[in-house]
């Protein structure tokens, strides 16, 4: 029988749980650690960690810590101790740029150089798999597999972990059905699903292109305030309008809506970086001081949704280079790229042109 969850199931338990607040456990052998997110964490629950002794301390990206002026010893992350008096205020001050310039004196941050930080490493991936802010408290713990059950917690074996985390899940068919849009009546939307408990992704087709020919394509992150709201801070939703509306007029093509909104950090992430734009960083910059990098997300999912349908080339209708690299790495060829230029306005400019700077957009 095999009623247990395996890894990837035990992952996404783990990235609920830390999104509604609980404690994680991290084993590695014998031993562990215990994490909580830091966006999540309440007093009680903070409280209920010190008590349990020993040296907790808070993980942050290395982005993040770079704007705090805290050494990233590990590379790609810091470990910064905890003052004697912290509080989730203090916590959520570190890991939240919200306000940073009002007040910018958060230390001195000590952050350790001795000892691993592989289980350090996976929180943080967790952290961003599960949408929230990339910190979390991690406090050494013997015993971990005792530990969690003894608590009622996830236990994840990290080495088993580290080795899938990064993968992409695999992606299956769920249904599809004829839609008719604006764009053309000869619609039809596939939902895909993936392994992970992850979001789903939409495969938006137009007419019946053949399976033989480069088809044209494009791939869209979801943008809830772009393609919805009609949002003018940036070009997502003339973008998603104006493919449809080629792939009508030419009679063929796939649209693939990935729900990867606000460059893979989600929604919530998305609105703290309007919100420190709004203080005079850019859209690079707002992201890396929450913590995040230029773009987290996945353009593997696009490659494999199209190779499900049976695609192997495509015309790619996109300003990004980075994604015709990832579709070429991914066994798509990329037989033409179609520019997609809509869309600027007064209030876009300035996002538009570092999107040209700092990502090598083609624009």
């Amino acid at each position: 029988m095999s009623l247990a969850p395996d890894i990837t199931e035990t992952l996404a338990r783990a990235r609920s749980d830390l999104r509604l607040g609980l404690g994680v456990v991290l084993s590695d052998g014998a031993s562990g650690a215990l994490v909580m997110a830091a966006e999540t964490l309440s007093p009680a629950r903070l409280q209920d960690m010190l008590a349990l002794g020993g040296r907790p301390v808070l993980a942050i990206t290395a982005r993040r810590a770079a704007t705090l002026k805290a050494r990233p010893y590990d590379g790609d992350l810091a470990r910064i101790r905890l003052p004697g008096d912290v509080t989730p205020g203090w916590i959520m001050a570190v890991a939240d740029p919200a306000d940073d310039l009002k007040s910018p004196m958060k230390g001195p941050l000590v952050a350790e150089r001795e000892g691993p930080a592989h289980l350090h490493r996976l929180a943080l991936k967790l952290a961003k798999s599960a949408r929230i802010l990339p910190a979390a408290l991690v406090l050494p713990i013997p015993e971990a597999t005792a530990f969690a059950a003894e608590h009622g917690l996830t236990r994840v074996d990290a080495p088993r972990a580290a080795s899938v985390v990064d993968e992409m899940s695999p992606l299956h068919p769920v249904v599809h059905a004829r839609v008719p849009l604006e764009a053309s009546e000869a619609g039809r939307v596939h939902v895909f699903r993936p392994d992970d408990g992850g979001e789903e992704h939409y495969a938006i087709e137009i007419g019946h292109p053949p399976r033989d020919e480069p088809v044209l394509a494009r791939l869209h992150s979801a943008c809830f305030t772009g393609d919805l709201l009609g949002s003018l801070k940036c070009d997502c939703g003339p973008q998603l309008r104006g493919a449809l509306a080629q792939m009508g007029s030419e009679g063929a093509g796939v649209l693939l809506y990935l729900n990867q909104e606000g460059r893979g950090i989600g929604l919530a992430n998305k609105m703290r970086a309007y919100s420190l734009q709004d203080q005079g960083f850019d859209t690079v910059e707002a992201n890396h001081r929450l913590g995040f990098e230029d773009d987290e997300r996945d353009f593997r999912l696009g490659a494999e949704i199209l190779k499900r349908m049976g695609f192997r080339s495509v015309r790619l209708l996109t300003n990004n280079p980075a994604k015709i690299a990832m579709m070429e790495k991914n066994g798509v060829t990329v037989t033409e790229r179609v520019p997609l230029k809509v869309g600027e306005n007064a209030h876009n400019r300035a996002y538009l042109a570092t999107k040209a700077k700092k990502s090598g957009h083609l624009l």
